[in-house]
């Protein structure tokens, strides 16, 4: 399963440069309705400030400025394993159709829109990321096959 994934390079369909926005963008970006997550970092208690510094850091040493692998797009055809690709329809941060391009890239993979919802589902619209597994399972991935 990939859920709003980044990675893949797909022409016209550039990933959101994470490291030139600010948090309140960052949110903007992420989420259908950001109103519900908004924090402001300097409100979090020191020891919270310092692991979100560390993600910030950790991000940028294993996905790089272009958050992209040149190469992995090609490899995924060699997958054989169904794939749910789950993407927010809102998602600011990388558009649908690099989504379906995900999914396209993978022979067994299908994407399924997630209506109100932006980059980060498990947190905005968790029930529906549940329902979207739980129906996958339900039909034995039957749905994958092309």
């Amino acid at each position: 399963m990939l859920i709003d994934a980044v990675g893949i390079e797909v022409p016209g369909h550039p990933v959101a440069d994470f490291f030139s926005l600010t948090m309140d963008q960052v949110f903007q970006r992420s989420f259908h309705n950001p109103e519900p997550f908004r924090i402001d970092p300097a409100t979090l208690p020191p020891a919270a400030q310092a692991i979100a510094a560390g993600n910030r850091a950790a991000i940028s040493v294993y996905a790089g400025s272009a958050m992209a692998d040149p190469t992995l797009l090609e490899r995924l055809g060699s997958l054989e394993i169904p794939t749910l690709v789950l993407w927010g329809r809102s998602d600011g941060i990388v558009d649908v159709d690099y989504g379906r391009a995900y999914a396209a890239a993978i022979p067994k993979a299908r994407v399924q829109l997630l209506p109100d919802t932006g980059h980060s589902p498990q947190q905005e619209t968790p029930d529906q990321v549940i329902h979207a597994i739980w129906d996958s399972a339900d039909t034995g991935f039957s749905a994958f096959a092309r």
